[in-house]
């Protein structure tokens, strides 16, 4: 398929630009993490679901304390909120102080042009779901099934509708529904467009937890 085709081209060409003329950025961002708190400078992050509901370890910049995983599972109100706003908090307790500033400008993301490049996510897509988040938010939200079946037929991306239109302000069942009709309308002319209006989205640090 044309689109197939031209979309791993660009995810291709584009992770490889990115990377080379960021690599300053990302220095001084790993650099800031490790100076800020003890512990590794990209997070240990849960699997994520990726085209197929292939699972894969998505890179991400640490910006939390290196114990976050455990601070949340032992404080009951933390993860009750955590599970309400659809697994973000405000405010997060855990967030070091570099962090909040790499995501609020979604820096702490960056590492994903190498799973881009790798091939296990595209530059714009659907959101990268934890498994857990899905099976607990379909459950909570059961018109959403639907939706999660198209988002899976594709993969996710490192940004997309949903991150350009309000990021963590949008709930889960808006966003999966956001991220299906991205899939079934996708175009490289669409993605070009997606990509363009993220750099404002970026840049003004809009809907960021």
């Amino acid at each position: 398929m044309l689109y197939d085709f031209l979309k791993r081209t660009l995810d291709i060409l584009g992770s490889l630009v990115g990377i080379v003329l960021l690599s300053p950025l990302l220095l001084a961002s790993a650099l800031a993490i490790k100076l800020n708190s003890s512990g590794p400078m990209l997070a240990d992050t849960p699997m994520r679901v990726g085209k197929e509901g292939k699972l894969f370890k998505m890179h991400k910049f640490r910006s939390m304390v290196v114990d976050a995983l455990e601070i949340l599972q032992k404080d009951p109100e933390l993860l009750k909120q955590y599970k309400k706003n659809s697994f973000k908090i405000e405010n997060d307790p855990r967030v070091t102080r570099v962090g909040k500033f790499i995501r609020k400008f979604s820096i702490d993301e960056l590492p994903q042009l190498w799973n881009i490049l790798k091939g296990d996510m595209s530059i714009v897509g659907p959101r990268a779901y934890y498994p857990f988040e899905l099976a607990e938010q379909q459950k909570k939200y059961p018109n959403s099934k639907e939706f999660v079946k198209i988002i899976l037929s594709a993969k996710p991306g490192l940004t997309g509708v949903w991150q350009v239109s309000g990021r963590s302000q949008i709930n889960f069942d808006k966003r999966v529904e956001m991220d299906a009709q991205y899939v079934q309308r996708r175009s490289i002319l669409y993605d070009i467009y997606l990509i363009l209006r993220t750099v404002p989205a970026v840049l003004l640090g809009r809907g960021a937890v």
